[in-house]
């Protein structure tokens, strides 16, 4: 690669001060109270959860209202928004760059609470799927900044810790997103979880109003150029360890996102929860919450690498079994139920640290390589996510073959940005 990068829990450069900092250290405050900034973060990036999990118990009465007749296509109601999320965000990451943090985050915030205004009143699938890519756009652009406010402020096993603690909230939305979903259909129509979905997004704008700083000072601000733009393309997307881990990423996601797609089938449809299945799915849910809770104490002195190389090794395998106990007809609601729990928990060991190490290298150009990396795993999670969402067969296997798949191929993406390594990277002497 042009740009082979070894250094992601190594000495970085602050090219503003042009001072070097060692791994973990803050390299600015963000202007606000810790765990205030992790709070305003978190709740941004539960935005982007809540317009999805909030939908599962939803799905059904979407699809029965707009006359959605083959089941499976209710998915694109969770796709379409995904879709829009995925993509938009390359659009913002020179924008962040040129114009600050703080101007996209409030833009893509006010976007996103428009659509939903424009969901509530969605009388056709048509309209309700551009609604949703349009809410996935504004999302995106919030994403894209927060992500970027973060490495503004931190690096190394400091961002890891950090973004470990978002994760931690942001694995808190899917415990009482489904439960929401499913009080507010019981009240009212299915409208009024995109009228909730409004409530949301107008709040946290309130919120990154008030008290979100702009992080990123007008000398380290990249001109709006086509050269620059296309010239920190090219280093976010020639920096083996961001590609390398962006893409590993993506086929994690993979996984999560045909978890997401099927959940609704396969435990009412084929385990006939009913109306326990939030119930389930937050349990679930929690245990996420509680993994990545567990990274964020671990983390800096384990290393991104040793947690989260082991996690993933450990969500292929349970992938692998979940696909065996369904296959030889073995399966039953409480088996599948704690492998894929143990499964779910490895995310909280792989996503945020993952995402840290693609982030690690390109601090000068943090902006362009949130949206890079968002892009490939987003996007890249919800096509293959839907993908498998669509050989739902009222089996689980489908499922259990997407952890093991896309696990194997997400340890080839890690080998590839490590150079055949695992658990330690070169010249890492803490590892």
């Amino acid at each position: 690669m042009k740009h082979d990068i070894e250094h992601s829990d190594a000495a970085v450069a602050d090219s503003s001060a042009g001072v070097p900092r060692t791994a973990g250290e803050v390299l600015r405050e963000p202007g606000i109270p810790f765990t205030e900034f992790v709070a305003i973060i978190a709740m941004i990036m539960a935005l982007n959860a809540m317009a999805i999990d909030v939908m599962l118990p939803a799905l059904p009465a979407i699809g029965d209202a707009l006359n959605i007749i083959e089941e499976n296509n209710r998915q694109l109601i969770l796709t379409m928004y995904l879709a829009g999320f995925g993509g938009a965000q390359l659009f913002f990451g020179p924008l962040t760059d040129a114009l600050g943090r703080r101007k996209v985050l409030i833009g893509g915030l006010t976007l996103y609470s428009l659509a939903s205004v424009w969901a509530i009143f969605a009388a056709d699938l048509d309209t309700l799927l551009v609604a949703r890519v349009l809410q996935g756009v504004g999302c995106a652009g919030a994403r894209v900044a927060a992500l970027s406010v973060v490495r503004d402020c931190y690096t190394g096993r400091s961002m890891g810790k950090v973004m470990s603690l978002v994760m931690m909230v942001f694995m808190a939305v899917p415990v009482i997103a489904p439960s929401v979903g499913q009080v507010v259909l019981l009240m009212a129509g299915w409208h009024w979880i995109f009228a909730f979905l409004l409530f949301s997004g107008l709040a946290v704008l309130a919120w990154s109003m008030l008290r979100m700083p702009e992080t990123l000072a007008p000398d380290r601000r990249r001109p709006i150029e086509l050269s620059a733009i296309v010239n920190a393309y090219g280093t976010a997307v020639t920096t083996r360890v961001c590609v390398g881990y962006a893409v590993a990423t993506a086929f994690v996601f993979a996984g999560l996102f045909a978890f997401l797609a099927m959940s609704q089938q396969i435990f009412v449809d084929i385990f006939d929860l009913g109306h326990l299945f939030p119930v389930v799915f937050a349990s679930i849910a929690i245990a996420m919450a509680i993994s990545s809770f567990t990274n964020a104490q671990l983390v800096e002195a384990m290393g991104l690498r040793r947690l989260s190389h082991a996690a993933l090794l450990v969500y292929t395998v349970f992938g692998f079994l979940i696909f065996a106990v369904s296959a030889l007809g073995l399966e039953s609601l409480a088996s599948f139920f704690i492998l894929t729990t143990i499964v779910m928990m490895c995310f909280g060991f792989v996503g945020a640290n993952f995402n840290a190490m693609a982030m690690e290298p390109l601090g000068k150009i943090a902006g362009t390589a949130a949206s890079v990396i968002g892009f490939i795993t987003t996007l890249g999670g919800a096509l293959l996510g839907h993908f498998m969402g669509q050989l739902f067969d009222g089996t689980t296997e489908p499922l259990g073959l997407a952890f093991a798949i896309y696990g194997l191929a997400a340890i080839a993406c890690v080998l590839f940005a490590e150079k055949g390594r695992l658990f330690n990277a070169l010249h890492d002497g803490r590892k």
